[in-house]
């Protein structure tokens, strides 16, 4: 009986994985990839079987359940296996899952984490998600609901959004429900972390004008103080108490 370690792949570029992440691939005999890990990730594991497991929207992909079964299968077979997921593991990458199949089969797990979409996104555009004093909380949120149903939130001072490039114009109008203002800014970053990642600025207004130019790609929203614009005075300002705080949540159907 093998063990399975989960590495997150980072947001795009081979290069950002973790220096963990890349020892444990090339320790790795087999290799189960998600569809937006690098390519390039291979050359780290050249002697390995790589399986393609990967799912993105709207498209047919493996299910969850052959994957829990494969992972299960592969580790009664080999001393390693690799389970490569991009970003990290626990953000939004169906983690619990294969866990729960892996601890019901006896089998040891590790996880390593990576860098997920939303901090690279924020690097991308030089907007860091955390401000002082006007942006003290973090969420990051699917926008999409299991049952495929686009949901928007006011619950922090930074939202971030993932898995919604398909429905820019529509987001935008489930973000002025949720009352979030009209001029409030927003940035749109997809393919983050790569070498073909492109990043727009817009307000919660405008958002729907950036659907042409990241339509088919992997898109973060990020919307509120994350995406505003560098303010030396903010930046600058004492507060007694600075506290900043980050949650996830992922809507329900």
């Amino acid at each position: 009986m093998g063990r399975v370690v989960f590495i997150g792949a980072g947001p795009g570029a081979a290069d950002l994985i973790t220096v963990r992440g890349a020892q444990r691939l090339a320790a790795a005999q087999v290799v189960l990839f998600d569809a937006l890990t690098d390519p390039a990730l291979r050359e780290l594991a050249p002697h390995a079987q790589w399986l393609d497991v990967g799912k993105r929207g709207y498209r047919d992909s493996m299910g969850q359940a052959r994957i829990n079964t494969l992972l299960v299968e592969q580790a009664q077979q080999h001393a390693l296996v690799a389970r490569l997921k991009g970003g990290d593991p626990s953000i939004f990458g169906r983690l619990e899952e294969e866990l729960l199949a892996l601890q019901a089969a006896g089998i040891e797990c590790e996880v390593v984490p990576g860098v997920t979409a939303a901090l690279a996104a924020a690097a991308a555009t030089q907007r860091p998600l955390t401000r002082r004093g006007r942006g003290r909380n973090v969420s990051l949120s699917t926008a999409m609901t299991r049952a495929g149903t686009l949901r928007a939130s006011r619950s922090a001072d930074t939202e971030v959004f993932y898995m919604a490039g398909h429905a820019l114009p529509e987001l935008s109008h489930r973000l002025l429900a949720a009352g979030w203002p009209a001029t409030e800014h927003v940035s749109v970053v997809s393919a983050a972390g790569t070498a073909g990642q492109r990043t727009s600025l817009h307000s919660v207004q405008t958002l729907g004008e950036a659907a042409a130019q990241h339509a088919g790609r992997p898109t973060v929203v990020i919307v509120g103080a994350g995406a505003g614009t560098l303010d030396a005075a903010e930046a600058t300002t004492e507060s007694p108490l600075d506290v900043s705080q980050v949650s996830v949540e992922t809507p329900r159907a």
